[in-house]
């Protein structure tokens, strides 16, 4: 599902506890107790990672792995927590990333890194994310 609202783009993205993937492919815990979520993201390339809330880390139970400064958009500077890791999913693509932890019930943001690993597109005159026409079927990715 895409969402338009005033030249920004919305993506339906799934979002999965990379520890939980984890005990399932080791047997500890069964495919169906995998903490995982559907949410809808501003797909912000000017953001560098993928930005969650506080409600989303605590729903997925995503673990502090680091701290950094961020940037926001109106220049001033905080602290955020770094947790993960998190699958990412967006139609027939996933990638492995951490988020930053944005405070309060903030937005959703799929920044540039999770962008490039999904290897998807943004059609800002459509206002909408599309898998890569040049490689639809699989992931590509450049190793020069």
């Amino acid at each position: 599902m895409q969402l338009n609202l005033m030249g920004l783009t919305y993506a339906e993205i799934e979002l999965i506890s990379g520890d939980d993937l984890v005990l399932v492919r080791r047997g500890y815990i069964q495919p169906e107790n995998v903490k995982k979520m559907t949410v809808t993201a501003l797909v912000d390339s000017g953001a560098y990672m993928l930005a969650i809330n506080e409600q989303i880390k605590d729903e997925l139970n995503l673990l502090k792995v680091d701290e950094q400064l961020a940037e926001l958009a109106d220049g001033s500077r905080v602290k955020l927590e770094i947790v993960g890791p998190v699958e990412v999913r967006f139609e027939n693509r996933r990638a492995n990333v951490d988020a930053m932890v944005l405070p309060g019930d903030s937005e959703v943001l799929l920044g540039a890194v999770p962008l490039e690993e999904l290897d998807v597109v943004i059609l800002p005159s459509e206002q909408r994310l599309v898998v890569n026409p040049a490689s639809p079927d699989i992931a590509k990715k450049s190793l020069k």
